[in-house]
């Protein structure tokens, strides 16, 4: 790892959490004293980002969004300016989820739209990335993914506006993961096709894993070259099972 990528772990909470989640947050701020050697992130709900924001002020924990809408107001009922997002107390946001692709028909322009609007407002855009299980099959991980970078980054890239998380669509929720040799050779390959397009920001920008990572398998997982940490579902939810996965980095 590039002594310039420090590693970091993000929690999307997708459409979970209620105010009473603040407690696990406070577990997680205690928690994440002890992880000096890396980020800690975490993404709730809108309406619970301001809460928390506050919450979680002075401590090693950051607060991002979910989404953003690519335009900084308007009517367009519903959404969330980056800008919004940044007034709450965010300093990132992620884009690009497979979610939103698959439930909202997302396609790489807006999610580079996106990306830019996070640009604007001073926020840190997390692109994420991946294929389908049935691209993977048919041999097109690497053109679909490599499609996706080139049509999602906006031309600004940094290692300090910019991550991108790599989320094959079939582990996502569902318990499986790739192979570690899987990882490391999707993770070098987009390190390749960033600086195919970017130059030599692509040797800082942080590569993150995501689908199914967990405590049990997160120590491996983190260890795998250009994998510069991880973006967490379901095992963000709860302070102990978040704190099992950013404690590898201790």
């Amino acid at each position: 790892m590039s002594q310039t990528r420090r590693p970091i772990v993000i929690g999307n909470w997708k459409m979970n959490g209620l105010k009473a989640s603040g407690a696990e947050l406070a577990a997680m701020m205690g928690s994440a004293k002890d992880a000096p050697s890396c980020d800690v992130m975490v993404c709730p709900p809108a309406i619970l980002i301001a809460p928390m924001a506050q919450a979680a002020e002075g401590s090693a924990v950051a607060i991002g969004g979910q989404d953003c809408h690519a335009n900084p107001s308007g009517a367009h009922t519903g959404d969330i300016s980056a800008e919004m997002l940044a007034d709450a107390g965010a300093s990132a946001v992620i884009v690009g989820h497979s979610e939103r692709r698959a439930d909202h028909g997302e396609s790489d322009a807006e999610v580079r739209a996106k990306a830019e609007a996070a640009h604007r407002a001073g926020l840190m855009a997390i692109v994420c990335v991946g294929e389908t299980e049935h691209q993977r099959d048919s041999g097109d991980a690497e053109a679909v993914v490599g499609a996706q970078i080139e049509g999602s980054l906006p031309a600004n890239v940094t290692a300090d506006n910019t991550i991108i998380a790599y989320e094959p669509v079939w582990a996502i929720g569902t318990g499986r993961t790739p192979t570690l040799e899987e990882i490391a050779a999707m993770h070098g390959f987009i390190r390749r096709a960033v600086a195919d397009l970017k130059g030599d920001v692509a040797g800082n920008v942080r590569l993150l894993y995501g689908g199914s990572v967990k405590p049990g398998n997160a120590a491996e997982i983190l260890k795998v070259a250009d994998v510069d940490g991880a973006l967490v579902g379901g095992a963000s939810l709860k302070a102990q099972d978040f704190s099992g996965i950013y404690s590898v980095f201790d």
